[in-house]
C-alpha cells in the first residue's frame, strides 16, 4: 500500500514515456514530422554516420573532461571540509551547496557576462594590458558552466565517504612510520573509492545530456548530444531518430552504471 504512490509516479511518468521513446526508434520519420508506424532499422544505421557520431564522441569527451577537473577540485575541497571543526563543516557545506538556491538560467547567463568580450573577466586583463580573450563560445567555457553547476554533486558524495573514515586507520598507518602521501594512497584513498565513483557518475550524467549549457556558453560552434536530441525533436521533427539518440545516451550511461556498480563491490 505504501510503495503505491511511488510505484505509479514511476510509472506514469517514467516508464511509459520511456516505453514509447523507445518503441520509436524502429518507426520512420513522417514527411512533415511525427512518426510513421512502418518498421525500420535506419535509425540506428544514422548512428554511426561521422556527422552524429562525432558529436556524441565530443560530448562524452566534454562530459569526461568536466568529470575528472571537478574531481581534481572536489576530492580536496571535501577532504577540507571534513577536517573542520563541526561547526565550520555546517557552514562549509551550505556555501558549496549555495549556488543551487539561485535560478539555473540566472547562474548560466551570469557566466556570459563574466566570460564575454567586455565581460568582467576580460576587463580586469586589460588593466594589465592583457588583450581580450577568446573566453565565450567554445569548449572551454562550456566545461567551466558544467563544471560550475555540478560540482557541488562531486563534493557532497566525497564528503560524506571521507567523513565515514575512521580517524584511527590513518593514526596506525602514520604509527607504523608511512608518510602524510603514502597514508592517502593506501589507506584514504581506496576506502573513499564509492564516493569518488558516485560523485563522477553525479557530474558526468548530467553534463553529458545538458543541452541549456553548450547552448548559451557553446553557441553555434559547439554542440552535444544533449542539444542533438533536442533539435530532432523540436527542430528537425524527427521523433524516430531522436528516440534513437536517446537511447544510445541512455544504453552508454547504464553500461557505466554497471561498472561502477561492479567497481564499487569490488572495493
Amino acid at each position: 500500500m505504501f510503495l503505491t504512490p511511488g510505484l505509479a509516479y514511476l510509472l506514469v511518468l517514467l516508464l511509459v514515456p520511456l516505453a514509447l521513446v523507445l518503441s520509436y526508434t524502429v518507426f520512420q520519420r513522417g514527411r512533415f514530422g511525427g512518426v510513421v508506424y512502418e518498421f525500420t532499422t535506419e535509425n540506428f544505421s544514422r548512428l554511426i554516420d561521422p556527422l552524429y557520431f562525432g558529436v556524441v564522441l565530443q560530448s562524452l569527451k566534454i562530459a569526461a573532461v568536466t568529470t575528472v577537473i571537478a574531481l581534481l577540485i572536489g576530492y580536496p575541497t571535501a577532504y577540507l571540509i571534513a577536517q573542520l571543526p563541526r561547526k565550520w563543516k555546517t557552514i562549509a557545506l551550505v556555501a558549496v551547496v549555495l549556488p543551487f538556491w539561485t535560478n539555473f538560467i540566472i547562474r548560466v547567463y551570469a557566466w556570459i557576462i563574466l566570460l564575454s568580450g567586455p565581460g568582467l573577466i576580460n576587463s580586469a586583463l586589460n588593466v594589465f594590458g592583457i588583450e581580450p580573450l577568446e573566453l565565450l563560445y567554445n569548449e572551454g567555457a562550456i566545461v567551466t558552466g558544467l563544471l560550475y553547476s555540478y560540482l557541488p554533486l562531486m563534493v557532497l558524495p566525497l564528503y560524506a565517504a571521507i567523513e565515514r573514515l575512521d580517524p584511527q586507520l590513518r593514526e596506525a598507518s602514520a604509527n607504523l612510520g608511512a608518510s602524510a602521501f603514502t597514508t592517502f594512497r593506501k589507506v584514504t584513498l581506496p576506502l573513499t573509492i564509492p564516493g569518488v565513483l558516485t560523485g563522477s557518475m553525479f557530474v558526468f550524467v548530467p553534463s553529458l545530456g545538458n543541452f541549456v549549457i553548450p547552448e548559451l556558453l557553446g553557441g553555434s560552434k559547439s554542440i552535444m548530444v544533449g542539444n542533438l536530441i533536442r533539435q530532432q525533436f523540436l527542430t528537425a521533427r524527427d521523433w524516430p531518430f531522436g528516440s534513437t539518440l536517446a537511447l544510445a545516451v541512455i544504453a552508454m550511461l547504464i553500461v557505466l552504471l554497471m561498472i561502477q556498480a561492479w567497481v564499487t563491490r569490488r572495493a
